[in-house]
């Protein structure tokens, strides 16, 4: 595997195939090869001259997510290596500085030539080239050859290119290697081979049936067909295989740093429990909740379902001034559960949002600016953490809002 010199090498084994190859001509004896940016590839030098410089980078899809073969086995799992393509920019100064002689064109031609003959970079041809400069980089032992290929450029391309390289275009040719595999400094995780299938050796266990015989939540019911659950409502959880020694439901909710069990009520079976809200404001706030439930059975592991979500909505207790005269008006909401100081919380005055004055500690009562507020009749909702207070009455039908969350304006 390849370290991160494996890049210089192979610029240096490119600089030395062609070194080598140019002076065995004769006429090209006094060739040069440089890896200068192309503004300074010629300075002052008047000889034949190969410029190889790299102007581009770009990951080699193929590789981009493949384990190393040979070095993680089946049941490892490290970083994939980091993969990349080298795009090289090969130029030719004749001597003189005289493109009308032919030393230019002869020059590319011989170049072109031992690209051409060097298309994969054998480790022989590393080891030669990096012996001294990059003793370390390890590319000679890369699983994956390094290949070398012409790429075509169109006119628009070179012409983006030369115009980025801020000089004067010379004859010149584009050429990608690829791959280079950068091993990835993360350590691998290699876990200790299995030696017993599950107690006793017993191997696998079959059943006749698609459903798992494991706890499993597959619908959560709440009063009256609300979309949230509030304070003391009765929940109602259906799955398969809930029924257990000890069975509580565990709630979950990014606002508290632990997690919050209740124990079920009294009637459960297999396939449904029901669970009542703990009517505590102080420590259940508004929000988003997962519930799942925790099965204990006798002589067996604590079996843990699937999660399921919850909002848990906010229940205004009091609102005033209410009537109020129109104009700026400053609410006063009295709620339940409390409001945690780092909640967003907003009042909805209609279709109007008004976002809560700073509550720098738990608070059950929020003010609320709401400035030039037209005379009318209002329906409010209070929304802590994009839950809203339940407005709509869904026990009748059709649903009506309720009479309850509304406001006067004079």
């Amino acid at each position: 595997m390849s370290n991160p010199l494996a890049i210089a090498a192979v610029t240096t084994t490119l600089q030395s195939l062609l070194l080598q190859g140019v002076t065995t001509d004769p006429d090209l004896a006094d060739t040069t090869v440089t890896v200068q940016p192309l503004d300074k590839a010629r300075d002052s030098n008047n000889a034949n001259q190969i410029n190889l410089f790299l102007y581009q980078t770009l990951p080699n899809a193929a590789w981009r997510n493949m384990d190393m073969p040979r070095q993680t086995l089946p049941g490892e799992s490290s970083m994939s290596p980091l993969a990349l393509r080298l795009y090289y920019m090969l130029t030719a100064f004749g001597r003189g500085n005289d493109s009308a002689q032919p030393f230019t064109h002869h020059l590319l031609g011989r170049a072109m030539s031992i690209l051409y003959d060097h298309s994969i970079l054998t480790p022989a041809d590393i080891k030669a080239a990096t012996a001294v400069s990059l003793p370390s980089s390890d590319l000679d032992q890369q699983i994956e050859r390094v290949r070398i290929s012409l790429q075509p450029l169109s006119v628009d391309e070179i012409s983006k290119l030369w115009t980025g390289f801020q000089t004067q275009y010379r004859l010149s040719v584009s050429y990608e290697a690829t791959v280079v595999l950068i091993e990835s400094t993360q350590t691998a995780t290699a876990p200790l081979p299995v030696l017993t299938r599950g107690a006793g050796d017993s191997g696998i266990f079959s059943q006749i049936g698609l459903v798992p015989p494991f706890p499993t939540l597959e619908e959560i019911v709440l009063p009256n067909q609300q979309t949230s659950a509030r304070l003391n409502d009765l929940i109602t959880l259906k799955g398969h295989d809930l029924a257990g020694t000890t069975v509580m439901v565990r709630f979950k909710t990014s606002r508290l740093p632990s997690s919050l069990d209740v124990p079920v009520l009294a009637g459960a079976n297999d396939k449904q429990i029901q669970v009542r809200i703990p009517n505590f404001p102080s420590t259940w706030p508004a929000g988003f909740y997962t519930m799942a439930t925790v099965v204990q059975r006798t002589g067996q592991p604590d079996r843990l379902t699937n999660e399921a979500p919850l909002t848990l909505a906010p229940r205004i207790s009091a609102i005033s001034p209410n009537p109020a005269v129109h104009g700026n008006i400053t609410y006063t909401v009295t709620c339940t559960p409390q409001v945690l100081p780092e909640q967003r919380a907003s009042l909805v005055l209609g279709d109007t949002e008004i976002l809560a004055q700073p509550h720098p500690a738990h608070t059950t009562t929020l003010t609320f600016q709401a400035p030039a507020v037209a005379a009318g009749r209002y329906f409010v909702r209070l929304r802590i953490d994009g839950v809203d207070s339940l407005l709509i009455d869904r026990s009748l039908r059709p649903p009506v809002f309720d009479p309850t969350q509304r406001v006067t304006v004079t």
